[in-house]
């Protein structure tokens, strides 16, 4: 019988062995290990931002290795052409914000500006009025004269346009009609690459009468019909010489000749009327006959419920010379003239040994609002001479009598009450009578 119970006296043995065994490992643990285990609760894990930045990273190797499974590319490669898809998209949205800064900026520069008009030059002028002072008038005139130069540098490479005119000779009245009818592809002067075109009409040599259309504001394609009539016999007018002269007309600077026409009136038929085109021919280096005497920028300002008239005689240049040395000594007289008759006169200082004095002088005339319409303003640039009788240069007369941009300067002060209104006038023959005939 003992046989049959060994196998179960060695298992009972080897269980007896297992629980003593486990027992002495309980009894090795120390108390408080048993306790924290009772006593503390089950806590958290806090996630700390290595740690996402770690699972964003496993997930990018993930996606990338995925990637490069399905399109049989090295993983540089991938990463490669991710870049340049982020890149061009960075590159579109750039773009597109500066686009839109620009057309922001550009609506709200409309809104202040409100036009083409160079508003900032009038509000120096008004400043001027004020204080007496403008110390931004060389700075703008500097550049005026770049804009100028530019505008030259650009007609030999535009074609100057053509003119379409009509001359008509009456034998019995001694009158020649001369009509200014339309112009066509007229270069853009201007920066917005528009002209606001004029058209000057005279006879050569003597020059004595002068007429103007009137100026046709941004457009390269004028329309002018007008008519003007000259007294010429016929004994007197194969001597002469008709000219067209086209120009741009700039408030701020001078007025840009764009060409001119001359027809020598010996070399037509005059018993036939005369309607034809003809392409206008470059200066060459002369910018008309009335710019050899000089430029003068002046501003003017009436106030009707005081009566009273401010002129601002700012600066000249490019004037004759008139000394030995090549200079002058320019002084700019003002006289206040109705009906013939001088009724004040005033006068600039001195400027000694120059042909582009500055000035920013200015004088007050009292011209009640009844008398406005009958006055004359005379502007007379005059070279001083200490020994001798001073010599004027040239002048500019204004007023409702007078013609041209003198005239318009005129008319826009009227127009624009309390307000000075400043432009660059060409002075003219100081023999001339200076208003308009008639």
């Amino acid at each position: 019988m003992a046989p049959h119970f060994l196998p179960y006296l060695h298992v009972f043995k080897r269980s007896l062995e297992t629980n003593e065994t486990y027992t002495e490992t309980e009894e090795e643990t120390p108390n408080a290990t048993i306790e924290s285990k009772e006593t503390s609760p089950p806590t958290l894990k806090p996630v700390t931002t290595m740690d996402t930045i770690a699972q964003v990273e496993n997930i990018s190797e993930e996606f990338v290795k995925e990637v490069s499974k399905k399109t049989h590319l090295p993983v540089w490669g991938v990463l490669l052409v991710i870049i340049v898809i982020l890149g061009v998209i960075f590159a579109v949205f750039y773009c597109c914000l500066r686009r839109w800064w620009r057309k922001f900026r550009g609506e709200k520069g409309k809104g202040l500006i409100g036009g083409k008009v160079d508003i900032r030059s009038v509000q120096l002028l008004g400043q001027t009025y004020k204080e007496k002072v403008q110390p931004d008038t060389e700075e703008l005139t500097a550049n005026m004269e770049e804009q100028g130069e530019d505008k030259e540098s650009t007609k030999s490479d535009v074609k100057l346009g053509r003119l379409q005119f009509k001359i008509d000779y009456d034998f019995n009245q001694n009158n020649l009609a001369v009509s200014v009818i339309q112009a066509e592809d007229l270069p853009g002067l201007d920066l917005g690459g528009t002209s606001d075109p004029y058209v000057k009409v005279y006879l050569l040599p003597d020059k004595k009468k002068k007429f103007e259309t009137k100026v046709h504001r941004r457009t390269l394609n004028p329309v002018f019909n007008e008519t003007f009539n000259f007294k010429v016999t016929y004994s007197e007018i194969t001597t002469k010489t008709l000219v067209f002269a086209v120009y741009d007309f700039d408030r701020f600077s001078k007025h840009d000749q764009i060409g001119e026409i001359k027809i020598p009136l010996n070399t037509i038929d005059l018993a036939q009327t005369i309607e034809e085109w003809r392409d206008l021919v470059s200066v060459e280096g002369e910018q008309g006959q009335d710019q050899k005497l000089g430029d003068i920028c002046f501003s003017l300002r009436y106030v009707p419920t005081a009566g009273k008239l401010t002129v601002v005689i700012l600066e000249a240049k490019n004037l004759k010379k008139m000394d030995v040395g090549g200079l002058s000594d320019p002084y700019v007289k003002i006289a206040l003239m109705m009906n013939g008759k001088r009724l004040k006169k005033k006068k600039t200082s001195i400027k000694k040994c120059t042909l582009n004095p500055y000035y920013n002088e200015s004088f007050t005339f009292e011209v009640p609002f009844e008398q406005i319409q009958k006055v004359q303003l005379v502007v007379t640039v005059v070279d001083y001479d200490r020994i001798g009788t001073s010599e004027p240069i040239g002048k500019v007369v204004l007023g409702c009598s007078a013609s041209g941009t003198e005239l318009r300067h005129w008319m826009d002060m009227l127009a624009s009450p309390r307000r000075p209104i400043a432009q660059w006038h060409s002075l003219k023959d100081p023999d001339d009578n200076g208003t308009k005939e008639n």
